[in-house]
């Protein structure tokens, strides 16, 4: 899906690591909500509350799940992150995602 439509999205910008990456929340009539971002090259450190789906729109990037091995990871391809964990990511190139915070 290319295209959210009945959204709302919050005017006010999700900012981490001075800049480096950055989000939109959108929110969706039956309370759900995904966040649309970028992710500029570096490496970050990321906790979860819920679970998330990742899903790579363009980029070049690994992951590292907690207790897991690195995993390389390109546009087109997704991930999902367990509630109350945290994965590391190593940011190859301008990276686009959206972000599904699953129940």
């Amino acid at each position: 899906m290319s295209q959210f439509t009945n959204v709302s999205v919050t005017r006010e910008a999700n900012i981490y690591f001075d800049g480096k990456v950055t989000s939109r929340s959108v929110h969706f009539p039956d309370g759900t909500r995904k966040t649309l971002g970028v992710m500029l090259p570096g490496d970050y450190e990321f906790n979860t509350d819920a679970k998330e789906l990742m899903e790579i729109l363009s980029g070049d990037l690994e992951i590292q799940l907690a207790g897991k091995h690195w995993t390389k990871i390109t546009a087109g391809d997704s991930f999902e992150v367990p509630a109350k964990s945290s994965f590391k990511l190593k940011i190859k190139q301008v990276t686009d995602y959206c972000c599904s915070y699953l129940q």
